[in-house]
């Protein structure tokens, strides 16, 4: 009988443990939070210029230019900012680990120019827009492999509410 009770009050237990860190059907990893999922499909949320538009362009190694496929994101951006003039941006710049915290600050620093500069010839004012160079400091995918390092050459277009930069 002492082995049923301590089996109950631990089966009791971990159900109790289970719902707290959202099993059992509450808003847990296997749930689909409609709320988000909602602003992704309204054209003038955050949610949709992130998914949708695309909020991040790539760059080959040691280079800002921009590619083809960054100005097409890029156009797309600067629509929905203009159509949206409630949103301001930031612009991070990001840069691989290769090469020393300076230099990749300084890459940095050309991506997110060269995005702002695209952005405000596409028709956004600039004073909407703001950059800032992480360098290597905030990668997305941490190994020293080309795979990784593509990913970390980015630059990050970053949306708020709020009039003005």
């Amino acid at each position: 009988m002492m082995s049923f009770s301590k089996i109950a009050l631990l089966t009791a237990a971990l159900a109790l443990s289970a719902c707290a860190q959202g099993g059992f059907g509450a808003r847990g990893a296997n749930t689909v939070d409609l709320n988000a999922a909602q602003g992704a499909l309204d054209p003038a949320s955050p949610a949709y210029f992130n998914q949708t538009v695309g909020d991040r362009v790539l760059f080959a190694v040691d280079q800002s230019t921009l590619t083809p496929e960054a100005r097409a994101t890029l156009a797309g951006q600067a629509q929905w900012l203009m159509t949206n003039a409630a949103f301001t941006a930031i612009i991070e710049g990001h840069a691989d680990e290769q090469g020393t915290r300076e230099y990749n600050l300084a890459l940095g620093a050309r991506r997110a120019n060269a995005v702002e500069e695209f952005l405000v010839s596409q028709g956004v004012a600039a004073n909407r827009l703001r950059t800032i160079s992480y360098g290597k400091e905030r990668p997305i995918e941490i190994c020293s492999e080309e795979s990784c390092y593509q990913q970390n050459r980015r630059a990050v277009t970053v949306i708020a509410a709020g009039a003005g930069a």
